[in-house]
């Protein structure tokens, strides 16, 4: 129950530290709050940059000694898993292109399940994998989701471990299974290569066993063959020698004996000039054959390292596609936004030597007007003054009275 609890607490609240209590130790609290402030990079320093693998490191888990390990050090190492636990979680709920890879995937189990279809209560892993499409991309889906869901897994156990019993049982329980696994698969790669060795012995030995039954059945047919025109010709020779008289059936045999004597040779010599003949021909087929095969291994072997070094240059082209594609958008819009500002700049350059040409006219007719106005006013004013008008005109004289 506790256990339950706490993988509740670490898969459904993000972000929330873990409380540990222990009655004996409240009194380090102030201690480990400190230790907790420790950030992860300090920690990693720690660990060194080459670790050399010994006899030692591929023992089993099994044989070491697994004590309890101390609040302490239980509690930091819980709180880096749990870190751990939430980032491999986030990871897994925003990569939201593989979820959709894994449904479309998944979509006749998914189906299957919607609509209430009785599934298998055991079902076998390797049912449905063609062994002649092993590079197709649903495998490596499915082989991708197992590996995360095993590591999220045995990082949780750990974790629940860590926080309750304070020891990491589960994580060499875990590197155990993974060792008994690596061991079983070399071995069912040597029994392979073993297989294939003597597959292959047991085909050349078939093939020649099947090639010497060849040779030795036509070899027998040719000589019944020969027999039967033998037992033929002696029929009828001596169905002839019987016609004859008595006095030439000795010449007449020994005749007919030598006949069939170089008849005999002459097909033996011919019979022995072509098996050897077959042998230097089956000899010349199994070398060639031979060396075939080695040119059709050396030739796949090649394609093998031109299709993977093929794969990985593709994967180094994608990233510089992409990088150079979010560069282009990056330019691209720096360009736009240039070149708004552009046109905003334009125009108000626009208004403001629009401004300075109204501002000029005006102060072009405002200083025509001044200087028309002071035209009009100074001949007036002469115009006044020459002709004595207005307040430049000249006054009466008076007269002043006659004294009595």
């Amino acid at each position: 129950m506790t256990a339950m609890r706490v993988k509740n607490l670490v898969s459904e609240q993000w972000g929330h530290a873990t409380i540990y209590t222990d009655s004996s130790r409240m009194s380090q609290k102030q201690e480990l709050s400190s230790l907790y402030k420790r950030s992860l990079s300090q920690l990693l320093q720690m660990i060194p940059e080459t670790i050399t693998v010994t006899e030692e490191d591929t023992m089993p888990v099994e044989e070491y000694t697994q004590p309890s390990l101390s609040y302490m050090s239980s509690s930091m190492f819980a709180t880096i898993l749990e870190d751990t636990i939430i980032q491999i979680r986030i990871l897994d709920e925003c990569n939201s292109e593989l979820r959709i890879i894994k449904t479309l995937a998944d979509i006749k189990l998914l189906r299957a399940l919607k609509f209430g279809i009785a599934q298998p209560k055991t079902a076998d892993e390797l049912e449905n994998i063609d062994p002649k499409n092993l590079e197709c991309e649903n495998y490596k889906i499915y082989k991708l989701d197992s590996d995360r869901r095993n590591i999220i897994n045995a990082i949780t156990d750990l974790y629940v471990e860590m926080t309750l019993n304070k020891n990491y049982k589960t994580l060499t329980s875990f590197l155990n299974s993974i060792f008994d696994k690596e061991h079983y698969r070399i071995a069912l790669a040597e029994n392979e290569a073993k297989n294939k060795l003597e597959r292959r012995e047991l085909t050349k030995q078939i093939r020649q066993l099947r090639n010497h039954i060849k040779t030795v059945l036509y070899d027998n047919e040719v000589t019944i063959d020969s027999l039967k025109s033998q037992v033929e010709d002696s029929v009828l020779d001596s169905e002839c020698s019987s016609r004859y008289v008595d006095n030439w059936q000795v010449a007449r045999t020994e005749q007919h004996l030598e006949v069939i004597n170089e008849a005999e040779n002459s097909c033996i010599e011919t019979i022995e000039q072509y098996k050897l003949k077959i042998e230097h021909e089956q000899r010349i087929h199994s070398e060639v054959e031979l060396l075939t095969n080695i040119t059709i291994n050396e030739t796949l072997e090649k394609i093998e390292k031109w299709m993977s070094k093929y794969d990985r240059d593709m994967e180094g082209i994608d990233i510089d596609m992409q990088r150079k594609k979010n560069h282009y958008q990056d330019m691209r819009d720096k360009r736009i936004n240039f070149e708004n500002t552009i046109e905003k700049h334009d125009l108000l350059m626009k208004q403001w030597i629009n401004f300075k040409e109204e501002r000029e006219k005006a102060r072009i007719y405002r200083e025509n007007m001044t200087k028309s106005a002071i035209i009009v006013q100074a001949w007036w004013r002469g115009l006044l003054v020459r002709r004595r008008l207005g307040p430049y005109r000249v006054g009466r004289k008076r007269r002043g009275r006659k004294k009595k």
